[in-house]
């Protein structure tokens, strides 16, 4: 295979349109929308039947993000936003890719395509295999891919030498049987797709709250006083949460809204569930809207707990809930010291935000308790990520808005499932009692040296230190930061291989040989010999319920992620102490043993058959933070940002089209933002182009800079927006080759896709 095929989308434009902005998110546009993607992918008649099981409590869980359902009644043909049916859609496309396919189009042709395009070829339908020297994937049987992995790995020179990378779409039992696979293979290199989106917010709650997880429901929403959204674009990224934040404000709540961008669904929305709703004027969302620069958070957050900290000191009392302090936190006074060593004057440029509205920010926290505070990759993508997420804690915990009704953290997950595999065991240095419990229950020893993350294993393979990789969904070399140095770790890999559903960047860029193993998707039958199965999930507040297929599958050649990772641990662990066949059997074995392991899934089986499932334990919710090192929930110190421009130089940041979720691409369109049949575009502001001497749609290469080191991504348009100096935003996957693999958050190692500094170079 050619080592000349580069990672990178290719440099070529598509024909944009620019439209007016909207000023309404989600209402018949998003309907309409919906409706041509499933139409085009599967057909209306079958689309419809599909869409109507989506989210259902005897349905399947959307593909997409991990918003939780309501826990009561639910819409009957509705439960479900523009982009879950678009992913859907996608899932369930009549297109497929087959073994005639691969014959005759060749890997380096396929890099030739955009990532739109690759991703429109349609579903894998047989295991795939790449030969080491040849150009084109061959079909091989299951049997002959689960040897050729099995003896891969087990030629290694340690278990070390192996990565096995984790997408957040995968279920709750493959997810537990693949980390017992690789422990029983003996290494915790188990890097997943939370190291580079919240591993951030995982780090900071840990620490202050102790659980990794937000501590609201989605009932909550509908008792708070206050909400503040941070670093989010629901309208595109979760649109289910614009309902929520609509309960709020009939409920008499206010919205802050605070992000370098104005989005247009967190401005006004129309409820897609409500006919009536759809035409007019739509429903106002955000009260009072904070246009802080890129990275500018702790700044802002931090003169808003000084002007708290003033009127405490004005009027005892009437702004901190000392009884909660005193009960339940510990480090309140090295907190508010170490606000004196900074001052409003210093703080305010960092921000761009005028102190009159920071002002009325704060009068709002003060005078109000039920507090929800909700943020995304906004917030968790920078240098001092975690200190962002520590401050949005300090502010809550002055007021005792956490594990109260209406009040709390809430960061919203991405992927389905993301959190729920962390849950399982999906991490790189799980805690000694969760291997301790797997030990016992599996009759073997588990590693207990940490394992590589995201960008360690990264660093691993492009040393040839690591020399198989594998991944279980997802679409790594497009997720990831530095795209040419990751494609080139990869590549030095003796053995890549992908679990996949559909075709993507990842297969592409592969090892000296490469297998794609095809499995069924969240809207698919599975069948195994005791039956009909169904999978399960965690929602992003903790909810754990079951999901069920309703599709017959697109190949008799598809299996299950279970049965794949069943395969894969037949193929590789010598004497095995577990019955690895009997899980995929009966899916029921295997939460048998979750059960046996995890803390909060007592009767596992029984209660997930309850429809709507059941809401794991979460001691933050409850006012218990005896797990942190304090045993109470901790205030912390933190640091604004230390990024110095150039005169010339900006601030960029990483985001998501509107017909996009993650690294997949539904469409050409970013349709709240105006941009039409493109995605190739860097934001800038007006004043910033004039003194670049550039005019709209001029054609420019980006040039980030970063210990001295420089990369390039050429052929971007320059569109004006409505952003912050010095800021711009342009798209991933197209701009991560921007994003270098060393800069990294602190303790989070997430990489810093919101923070890249660049320069701008007109063609």
């Amino acid at each position: 295979m050619s080592k000349k095929i580069s990672a990178q989308t290719p440099e070529k434009l598509t024909g944009i349109q620019l439209k007016k902005i909207p000023t309404s998110a989600v209402g018949i546009k998003a309907i309409v929308s919906a409706l041509s993607h499933v139409k085009n992918e599967v057909g209306l008649v079958q689309g419809i039947t599909l869409l109507k099981n989506i989210n259902q409590k005897d349905g399947f869980d959307c593909p997409g993000c991990a918003w939780p359902d309501p826990d009561a009644k639910r819409a009957f043909l509705a439960e479900y936003c523009e982009n879950g049916a678009k992913a859907v859609a996608e899932e369930a496309t009549k297109n497929k890719v087959s073994p005639l396919f691969f014959a005759t189009h060749s890997v380096e042709e396929l890099s030739q395509l955009s990532d739109y395009e690759i991703g429109k070829s349609g579903r894998i339908t047989h295991p795939m295999y790449l030969p080491e020297g040849k150009d084109n994937y061959e079909e091989i049987s299951w049997e002959a891919a689960f040897k050729i992995v099995g003896e891969e790995l087990n030629s290694l020179n340690s278990p070390d030498e192996a990565i096995f990378y984790t997408s957040g779409r995968t279920s709750n039992e493959a997810a537990f049987l693949y980390q017992l696979f690789v422990r029983q293979f003996g290494t915790n290199n188990l890097p997943d797709c939370s190291n580079m989106c919240h591993e951030s917010s995982g780090s900071a709650l840990s620490e202050t709250l102790g659980i990794g997880k937000g501590s609201v429901t989605l009932e909550d929403f509908n008792h708070a006083d206050l909400v503040i959204v941070m670093g989010q674009n629901p309208g595109t990224n979760h649109p289910r949460m614009l309902t929520a934040l609509g309960e709020t404000k009939k409920h008499g709540g206010k919205i802050i809204t605070i992000n370098p961008l104005p989005e247009v669904g967190l401005m006004n929305y129309k409820d897609p569930q409500n006919p009536l709703k759809w035409f007019g004027a739509g429903q106002d969302l955000t009260d009072l809207f904070l246009q802080v620069k890129i990275n500018g958070d702790v700044a802002l957050l931090k003169i808003i707990l000084k002007l708290m900290k003033e009127k405490e000191i004005e009027n005892p009392g009437s702004v901190f809930n000392h009884q909660f302090i005193e009960e339940k936190t510990a480090g309140i006074d090295k907190m508010l010291q170490d606000l004196d060593n900074y001052s409003i004057e210093e703080l305010v440029p960092q921000t761009g935000v005028s102190f009159v509205k920071i002002k009325e920010a704060a009068d709002l926290i003060i005078n109000n308790e039920k507090i929800i505070i909700c943020w995304a990759m906004g917030l968790t993508q920078h240098k001092n990520a975690v200190d962002n997420i520590r401050e949005i804690v300090n502010i809550l915990l002055l007021k005792g808005s956490i594990g109260k009704k209406g009040a709390g953290t809430c960061p919203v997950r991405g992927h389905s499932n993301v959190q729920g595999d962390r849950t399982m065991g999906i991490w790189e240095k799980m805690s000694t009692s969760f291997l301790d419990k797997l030990d016992v229950e599996f009759n073997f020893k588990s590693p207990r040296k940490h394992g590589f993350d995201v960008v360690n294993s990264i660093e691993a393979m492009h040393q040839k230190k690591a020399k198989v990789f594998i991944g279980m969904g997802g679409n790594f070399v497009s997720a990831t930061p530095d795209t040419e140095f990751t494609a080139a770790a990869l590549k030095n890999c003796n053995l890549t291989v992908q679990i996949s559903t559909k075709l993507n960047r990842s297969h592409i860029i592969t090892g000296k040989k490469a297998l794609i193993l095809p499995c069924l998707g969240r809207s698919e039958k599975d069948f195994q010999s005791s039956g009909e199965q169904f999978i399960t999930v965690e929602n992003s507040m903790g909810v754990v319920h079951q999901s069920h297929g309703h599709l017959e599958p697109h190949s008799e050649k598809l299996l299950s992620e279970p049965a794949i990772v069943v395969g894969l641990a037949n193929a590789t662990i010598k004497n095995p102490t577990t019955n690895w066949s009997a899980f995929t059997a009966n899916y029921d074995l295997i939460r048998d043993k979750i059960e046996a392991i995890i803390p909060g899934f007592e009767n596992y089986n029984k209660r997930v058959r309850v429809k709507g499932g059941f809401y794991l334990p979460n001691n933050a919710r409850e006012n218990n933070f005896s797990p942190t090192e304090t045993g109470k929930a901790n205030f912390t110190l933190n640091e604004p940002s230390d990024i110095k421009l150039d005169k010339h130089q900006f601030i960029m940041m990483t985001i998501r089209t509107h017909d996009q979720y993650n690294t997949t691409i539904y469409g050409l369109n970013d349709r709240y933002r105006g941009v039409l049949n493109e995605r190739r575009v860097v934001f800038m502001n007006e004043e910033d182009m004039h003194e670049q001497n550039l005019k709209q749609l001029d054609l420019v290469d980006l040039k980030s800079h970063f210990n001295g080191e420089e990369r390039i991504a050429k052929g971007f348009l320059v569109i004006k927006y409505n952003i912050p100096r010095q800021c711009t935003a342009t798209y991933f996957p197209e701009a991560n080759v921007l994003v270098p693999l060393k800069s990294v958050a602190k303790i989070s190692n997430t990489p810093t896709s919101k923070t890249v500094v660049i320069s701008i170079v007109k063609r």
